[in-house]
């Protein structure tokens, strides 16, 4: 044993002269250099000796032994995170978790995942392309967090350079009271994404469990559109309200949506809209082990070609995890939506300019640890000139 670790050890533990007995061991004398340092480790139960009441401060110390006595100072609450990240295998090989080690190393987590998807439109052609994104989380406190994903998309249908890369998200999230809050440039999913599924910048505070209540304010910025559409509805930002509901097996939501101060685009036509108004309501529930249904309804005040409401109807058998290898899952959607009801859509495929209806049909697998491929047919028809819009959509995701 080093004098210098024994020393190192007294001070970390911070034991006060009066908690120890005298003379501990026969070979440290009360006045020896290192007596006090070693009185108190001792009295501790941090060192013990070698039960013959001998210290033995001239024989060499193996690093198992060493460790033995980090554990046991951690375990009074010394702080000997340099000790512990020196002995940091051996106090593993012990079976001794270093936690307060173990939080500073993870306070940031980097992950993220690089996609590369193919999709047919038909009579439209194709697209094909590279998404890599970096996701970063960071530890605030115990209460807080932060996320950011940083994304680059490659255009890999021509040789134009097409590439984009861009800070796509930027929040905190964390507790105020038993208000869970959400601010910043954040995700925000809305009717199972079928009303809108992408980033918006805002807050979003929620309260509650089984009975779940949240409200949110955001600037949408990044709302879908049609494919090679010439209509477009955009607005400036979203406020509303919903609760979720959890009774056994099933899962309720009801909610009111409001986007201000819309955009309508049809060609060279645009003007101003009103605000658009949307009521939903919704419901999930197993129909047997791994079988799942859901089922949503919309209704906007905004008609758009004669049509202001959705229902959104799906069924879904298990699904492919990453982490699980030979893991699956199928599924299928029926969709009638009108256009007021779309802002920015979650589904791969394209969709009616003037509001849509159709099925899609989908299947997902994990070839391997970490990667999981998807391939989704779509088959829509716009709602106002009934044109088919067909799509064949696929992809292959690996994950870090």
């Amino acid at each position: 044993m080093k004098k210098s670790l024994v020393l190192a050890m007294a001070m970390a533990l911070g034991v006060t002269a009066s908690a120890y007995a005298a003379n501990p061991f026969s070979d440290v004398p009360a006045g020896h250099w290192a007596y006090d340092s070693i009185n108190k480790l001792a009295a501790a139960g941090v060192i013990e000796g070698y039960g013959d009441a001998t210290f033995g401060g001239d024989k060499l110390m193996t690093r198992y032994e060493m460790a033995q006595i980090v554990a046991k100072a951690m375990a009074k609450g010394a702080d000997v995170d340099k000790l512990a990240a020196e002995f940091a295998d051996e106090l593993d090989n012990l079976g001794v978790r270093v936690a307060n080690l173990e939080k500073k190393a993870d306070n940031v987590k980097i992950s993220g995942n690089i996609r590369y998807n193919y999709a047919d439109y038909d009579e439209d052609g194709y697209k094909t392309g590279l998404r890599s994104r970096i996701w970063v989380k960071g530890q605030i406190n115990d209460d807080w967090t932060y996320t950011g994903m940083l994304q680059n998309v490659q255009n890999l249908k021509n040789n134009a350079g097409d590439e984009k890369t861009d800070f796509q998200r930027a929040y905190v999230d964390g507790k105020l009271g038993g208000v869970a809050v959400e601010a910043g440039r954040l995700p925000l999913n809305l009717v199972d994404g079928n009303l809108y599924d992408t980033r918006a910048d805002g807050i979003v505070a929620s309260y509650g469990k089984d009975v779940k209540v949240t409200g949110f304010y955001a600037k949408p910025t990044d709302q879908g559109k049609a494919l090679s559409s010439t209509v477009e509805l955009e607005y400036d930002n979203v406020y509303g309200a919903k609760v979720d509901a959890k009774f056994g097996v099933v899962a309720a939501t009801a909610g009111y949506t409001v986007f201000k101060d819309g955009t309508f685009t049809d060609g060279a036509f645009s003007e101003k809209w009103d605000d658009n108004k949307i009521w939903n309501v919704g419901v999930a529930f197993d129909l047997a082990k791994d079988l799942n249904l859901t089922a949503n309804y919309m209704d906007s005040d905004q008609e758009i070609y004669g049509d202001d409401d959705a229902f959104v109807i799906g069924l879904s058998y298990a699904g492919a995890k990453a982490a699980k290898e030979g893991s699956f899952g199928v599924y299928g959607k029926y969709y009638d939506q009108a256009r007021s009801t779309v802002v920015a859509h979650t589904m791969n495929g394209a969709y009616g300019n003037h509001g849509f209806k159709g099925y899609m049909v989908g299947a997902n697998y994990t070839f391997a640890k970490n990667i999981v491929g998807a391939v989704e047919y779509y088959d829509l028809e716009d709602k106002w000139n009934h044109s088919d819009i067909n799509t064949l959509w696929s992809q292959v995701v690996f994950t870090f």
